[in-house]
């Protein structure tokens, strides 16, 4: 499993890249806890035409987001 924080910092150069971040981390942590990638292309389909599903990775990564945010600061 490679790294769960990318380059092991949360410390981005503005909120563009904050967001990059947040769902590359997302991503990262699904793929760590489905570590089967043919699973997860078999999973694929059912959750992208799921508006909850869909609604619910958004909630993920706005999570990631907060996160990122606060450790930078909030680019203030």
């Amino acid at each position: 499993m490679g790294d769960l924080v990318p380059d092991n910092t949360l410390i981005t150069p503005d909120a563009e890249a904050g967001r990059a971040l947040a769902i590359k981390v997302a991503r990262l942590t699904i793929k760590a806890m489905q570590q089967d990638g043919e699973i997860r292309k078999k999973l694929r389909p059912q959750y992208a035409e799921s508006a909850d599903s869909l609604v619910m990775a958004g909630h993920v990564v706005a999570i990631e987001f907060a996160t990122i945010a606060a450790a930078n600061n909030y680019w203030r």
